[in-house]
């Protein structure tokens, strides 16, 4: 199999790596993430003009019609960088959401603002009680009017104070654990009855808890059938796993490269501490452990189309590896560096606080080896 870059990607892959080069060293970083939103209004302008919003959306809703490699391109980027803005949740959750779950007049509203920069969106799922179950839900949705009412909270919902429309899941009928009964709902920033409560996440993105107190929603606002969400929803989230895989992957990357270097030119006894045969086999593993993360990160996007069972597989098995991987990287990367890795001016710590988070994001290396166990 042939998995080398079309000339079309390679040209996507090289336009991604020179902005982040560009727009993304550390100082500009800290800068944004202190900043009031947390993010680059005018970076994400760019990432419309360059096409990289609307990279995977149908050419019908002003998409350029690409697949999950080209999404895995950029992704791979947003990690080299350590780019803040809200990617994942607005192109992958909140589209992949739509675009598999919508009316066509939803698509219509939605994807083409989407991929012209003008909307934001949001992915209400996780709960306080639910860890990484999918199918506990709380969130109450009740038949009211002609619409519905929302009452009940979600947790950790990345970029919620700067989305337009929230993708919430709620349960419409059934238990709290039961599979069938969920919802999926569309909802407006502003809407009458929703709060917030933001804060910094320990990797420098913004997150909010959110509550609904009775908030109305038009029957229009439903992703999918009443009471059958849980496939669009775990069809949404393992879109997400793939492409924090690649964030993931992109983030190991400029770990192993600047550990390199730093063992390159760091003297110890007179002489580099490359040189010292011991810290050449921790190099080695390190470059292991970040290729075999790459070639989870490439199969799992290469397999995003094929059965739900193949696909659920592939995530799973994409994200034990990359959580065990990012985890030694990251550790090794810190310790070779000596004291200085746990610096806040070194770039090493930032990198690996974000690998943690991607660990833990969509569930993390033992919740998912159970669950390929189970499929």
């Amino acid at each position: 199999m042939d998995l080398s870059y079309s000339s079309e990607q390679t040209q996507l892959k090289d336009s991604v790596d020179r902005f982040v080069k560009q727009n993304y060293p550390l100082e500009s970083r800290r800068k944004l993430v202190a900043s009031e939103e947390g993010f680059s209004r005018d970076h994400w302008k760019t990432y419309a003009e360059l096409g990289w919003l609307g990279v995977a959306l149908p050419e019908e809703y002003g998409g350029i019609g690409g697949s999950a490699v080209e999404t895995m391109i950029i992704m791979e980027g947003i990690g080299q960088g350590l780019v803040v803005e809200p990617y994942l949740q607005t192109v992958v959750l909140g589209g992949t959401a739509v675009l598999a779950g919508g009316s066509d007049a939803q698509k219509k509203e939605i994807l083409p603002a989407i991929a012209e920069g003008k909307l934001l969106m949001a992915f209400a799922q996780a709960e306080k009680q639910s860890r990484f179950d999918l199918h506990d839900v709380t969130l109450a949705a009740k038949k009211s009017g002609q619409g519905w009412s929302l009452t009940g909270h979600k947790a950790v919902v990345h970029f919620a104070a700067a989305a337009d429309k929230i993708v919430v899941v709620a349960r419409s009928s059934g238990q709290s654990r039961d599979t069938d009964g969920i919802t999926l709902f569309l909802v407006d920033k502003g809407a009458k009855g929703l709060s917030r409560r933001d804060y910094r996440t320990i990797d420098g993105l913004r997150a909010s808890e959110l509550t609904f107190a009775d908030v109305a929603v038009g029957a229009d606002a439903m992703l999918g059938a009443e009471g059958k969400g849980l496939a669009l929803l775990e069809k949404v989230v393992d879109h997400g796993i793939a492409a924090v895989c690649a964030e993931a992957v992109g983030a190991m990357h400029v770990l192993h490269d600047t550990t390199l270097e730093y063992l390159k030119t760091r003297q110890q006894f007179g002489r580099p501490l490359g040189t010292f045969q011991v810290l050449q086999h921790r190099m080695t593993d390190m470059f292991m452990a970040y290729e075999q993360s790459r070639s989870m990160a490439m199969m799992v996007n290469l397999k995003l189309d094929e059965s739900d069972t193949e696909r659920k597989k592939a995530a799973s098995a994409a994200k034990v590896q990359i959580g065990k991987s990012g985890r030694f990287v990251g550790q090794q990367s810190v310790q070779l560096h000596g004291g200085m890795g746990m610096t806040d001016e070194l770039n090493v710590g930032h990198y690996f606080k974000r690998l943690t988070m991607i660990d833990t994001q969509f569930g993390n290396t033992d919740w998912h080896l159970e669950r390929f166990g189970r499929l």
